[in-house]
């Protein structure tokens, strides 16, 4: 793909106002950080007092058995779930608590809409809607959460639909598209957001085999070409050790090994991790 590259907005600009004492300070605080964080469904505890801090502009894979609590992560970042304990902190401000009168207390909902405002999310079924068009798909988010003009709205999601090798299908559905045009489709929609953090959940497990590589394409340019920092959930071992510069593996809601991907998938130092390892090269 030829697309142009384009220039995200500058992920530090709002800090621009503070000193340089205080700019520092933000910039030396993890992008993410789990503290503790619990999360029970019933007598089942999926995230079992999780730690882990993620850096700025750092790419993290996620793998793991079913059940380990690898979507979880995604999924309580993005407030679709509450965790029953621990807390999580992002850019440097609590998610899902906030202080009030010197105390944390759990966080209203508008405290919730901005801190998460700075997450965006692509999803492994896409979550297009189906009676909007591409550009329109794209446009939906600014227009009503941030309240963006609809030409500034539109001439943003043109641009993005661009960068994902889309321009010449904006004014498709997505039952007029691809698999792969729809995940990228759904990535722009989540850039156009002007996201801090953007997660992938098991982004090309619902693709046919041709059209995978259409879709990590975008995610390597992506990489390489803008600050963002990036958490996927993914089985892709290859475009894991590829693309991270982390990987962490997941086994009974904890992270049981974690390295750099030539250490982790090279020379894994944990049992359960050989287990899964072993088991996920041998089904390929």
């Amino acid at each position: 793909m030829n697309e142009p590259r384009i220039s995200l907005e500058n992920v530090t600009r709002r800090y621009g106002a503070l000193g340089h004492a205080g700019q520092e300070k933000v910039m030396n605080e993890p992008m993410i950080r789990f503290e503790n964080v619990i999360k029970r469904y019933g007598a089942l505890t999926v995230l079992d007092g999780l730690d882990i801090d993620i850096a700025r502009n750092e790419k993290v894979c996620i793998i793991g058995p079913s059940g380990s609590g690898k979507t979880t992560v995604l999924r309580v970042l993005m407030t679709l779930e509450r965790i029953n304990g621990g807390v999580i902190r992002v850019d440097g401000e609590p998610l899902t608590h906030m202080q009030k009168h010197g105390q944390m207390v759990p966080a209203s909902d508008r405290h919730l809409r901005r801190v998460r405002s700075k997450i965006g999310m692509v999803f492994q079924h896409f979550n297009l809607f189906p009676h909007m068009t591409a550009l329109q798909n794209c446009m939906e988010a600014p227009v009503s959460v941030l309240g963006l003009p609809k030409k500034e709205a539109e001439a943003r999601a043109a641009e993005l639909l661009d960068m994902v090798g889309l321009g010449d299908k904006k004014k498709h559905f997505p039952i007029q598209l691809s698999g792969g045009q729809k995940q990228r489709v759904a990535i722009a929609r989540a850039l156009a957001m002007r996201p801090k953090v953007l997660l992938f959940d098991e982004v090309t497990s619902a693709l046919d085999p041709e059209l995978v590589g259409e879709v990590l394409n975008v995610i390597r340019k992506l990489g390489a070409e803008h600050d963002l920092t990036m958490l996927m959930v993914t089985h892709q071992m290859g475009f894991a050790k590829e693309f991270s510069d982390r990987i962490c593996f997941f086994h009974g809601g904890k992270i049981v090994e974690q390295g750099p991907p030539e250490q982790l998938l090279g020379d894994p130092q944990n049992e359960r991790t050989r287990q899964f390892l072993s088991a996920v090269l041998e089904a390929k």
